[in-house]
């Protein structure tokens, strides 16, 4: 499991009170520079796991459940017992101690005894439980990680798509401004002027709804963050390659969230069954208590066990055991069944990823260079005079218009490649499951 969530300085966050408060300072710190200079993806994911509430609850479960493993290995308490034994309550000694040879003050102990067996077996259920927890805890780390870099690339393409819209209103302003010219010179009609002014006003809009994702997306990325309102990102989305679909099944199972929760579901069920067992041989409970009579009489010790007669074996401890057997067969077939699915996801992703980046690879091979060739010929011809002021204004609409398109598609990739990158969790922080 966890290395950093079992050791007793995790669970007694009193004794780091002084090193939590200068991890806050320090996370406070980068997430107030990161809001002026803008938030870098790596940045995002650190204080998203610092301060995401979802975690910090599944952190409180793990510490919780880890002091209860140091106390499933303990006897139980004694039981201290006091008492009057014979008091005689009519007659001429009536309520009265040492009058007669019965009466007698007795204070004593009893002890119930768990074999160390058992108790070995009771720590080992409350330490798989406590492996529960922390599979859940990974399952919290993932499911954030996982949330923050969408929302972090959503933020970031969003930004490149309001300057591409930012650039393609400032074009076809000044295409409407050229087409106006003509039209004033006599060399241009009022149907391509009225075409321009729509065209520009289309685009207006399109940059109008991309600054709204812009926000939207900023917005998405501080509820993940809880860093305040986010106002910037900045730095590159990664490459689209990752090395997830390349896992053995047993590589797999030591970094995937949900393949580790299953399996701990199966180590627990099966401590619950080991537990259940030894519970067929009930425990004994001894017993010592001292009697002090009164006056010349003397005094007395009784000793005892007491042993629990399991005559109903069969439809009480046999039964229990069957129960938990079968629980340990459902964790093994969810197991088998949650396996299934992440390699299907994975695989589904993996070949969505691949779709994806041969398309974009086709974009930026002959789309992108055939718009940029179609501007350099358009360029060419209106210097030359064999073209026209409008033709080269077109070709470089169509060039952004292209260039949106591949943003988009990058987008779309680098999506894809979230879910599948974030599928798994890095080997330290899984280390020890």
């Amino acid at each position: 499991m966890l290395s950093i969530i079992g050791t007793p300085a995790f669970r007694r966050a009193s004794a780091r009170s002084w090193a939590v408060l200068v991890a806050f300072g320090l996370l406070a710190g980068r997430a107030a520079h990161a809001q002026n200079t803008g938030l870098t993806l790596d940045e995002a994911l650190q204080i998203a796991t610092s301060r995401s509430s979802s975690i910090q609850a599944a952190q409180a479960s793990v510490r919780g459940s880890s002091d209860v493993v140091v106390k499933a290995g303990q006897l139980p308490n004694p039981t201290l017992n006091l008492g009057v034994q014979e008091l005689p309550v009519s007659g001429p000694n009536a309520y009265t101690l040492g009058q007669d040879n019965f009466t007698m003050l007795g204070v004593g102990v009893q002890q119930e005894w768990v074999s160390p067996a058992r108790r070995r077996l009771q720590t080992t259920l409350a330490s798989r439980a406590v492996e529960r927890d922390q599979s859940t805890y990974l399952e919290k780390v993932a499911e954030v990680r996982r949330q923050t870099a969408m929302a972090w690339l959503g933020a970031i393409y969003a930004k490149q798509a309001v300057a591409l819209n930012l650039a393609l209103v400032d074009h076809l302003s000044q295409e409407l401004g050229a087409r106006q010219a003509s039209y004033r010179g006599a060399k241009g009609t009022a149907a391509d002027v009225a075409q321009a002014s729509l065209t520009l006003g289309n685009a207006r809009d399109e940059l109008i709804n991309a600054r709204q994702d812009e926000k939207t997306a900023l917005i998405a990325l501080s509820r993940w963050t809880a860093a305040g309102n986010v106002l910037d990102v900045s730095g590159s989305p990664p490459a689209p390659e990752s090395q997830v679909s390349s896992l053995s099944d047993e590589q797999l199972a030591q970094v995937q969230p949900a393949l580790i929760a299953a399996r701990a579901a199966i180590a627990l069920a099966d401590a619950d069954t080991d537990v259940a067992r030894s519970n067929r041989n009930p425990n004994w409970t001894w017993g010592l208590t001292y009697f002090k009579s009164g006056g010349r009489f003397p005094d007395y010790v009784s000793v005892g066990v007491s042993i629990p007669l399991p005559i109903h074996r069969g439809n009480v401890e046999d039964r229990d055991v069957g129960q938990k057997s079968e629980m340990g067969t459902q964790a093994r077939l969810t197991y088998e069944d949650t396996e299934r699915q992440v390699v299907a996801d994975i695989q589904s992703l993996t070949a969505k990823l691949a779709s994806g980046r041969e398309r974009l690879a086709n974009a930026k091979q002959a789309v992108l260079p055939a718009a940029e060739q179609k501007v350099q010929l358009a360029n060419a011809a209106y210097r030359s005079g064999a073209g026209t002021l409008a033709d080269a204004l077109d070709a470089r609409h169509t060039q952004l218009e292209a260039d949106l398109q591949v943003l988009n598609l990058e987008r779309d990739v680098s999506l894809v490649w979230a879910q599948l990158e974030y599928q798994v969790l890095p080997p330290d922080l899984t280390s020890g499951q």
